[in-house]
């Protein structure tokens, strides 16, 4: 009897452990542009960074639905201390779009939030000006770390 209630504990603590497993999508996405840059979106989640390979343009009505592949720990690196500059403010957003994401060519990011067992996601304006000022140190942190993940200078 004993064993059979540590197999169930055991069980819920391990279902409990993936429901509460954090991990934050980040990416951007312009509509009027050609190649493969225009839509990088990554997920950083178990001490790993992945990216995704569909590269569609994200919408407002629902979650990103990425095929995310595994990238290198030197790519890790450069993405993983972005966690610490999500805005817990962000969490109170009423809506899921933020400005006028890619309104005039500027382009987007794409934001997913999972925490403790819950999701949340936005479309975030790339125009610091649309932006709310606890947003814009985020959205610049967001873009620095695309830029470093794919090597490209700034």
């Amino acid at each position: 009897m004993m064993f059979l209630g540590f197999f169930v504990s055991s069980c819920i603590d391990k279902e409990e452990d993936i429901l509460n497993q954090d991990y934050l999508i980040f990416g951007h996405f312009y509509g009027e542009c050609r190649g493969e840059s225009c839509v990088e979106i990554f997920k950083l989640e178990n001490n790993q960074l992945f990216e995704d390979i569909k590269d569609q343009y994200p919408s407002p009505a629902d979650f990103y639905k990425g095929t995310y592949e595994p990238l290198s720990e030197e790519q890790y690196e450069l993405a993983r201390e972005l966690i610490q500059y999500f805005p817990q403010q962000l969490l109170e957003e009423e809506g899921r779009v933020i400005g006028q994401p890619d309104a005039g060519d500027w382009g987007g990011l794409y934001i997913e939030y999972g925490y403790q067992g819950k999701r949340q996601f936005w479309l975030i304006d790339q125009k610091k000006s649309n932006l709310p000022e606890y947003l814009q140190i985020f959205r610049d942190k967001v873009n620095e770390r695309i830029a470093l993940i794919n090597g490209w200078k700034e």
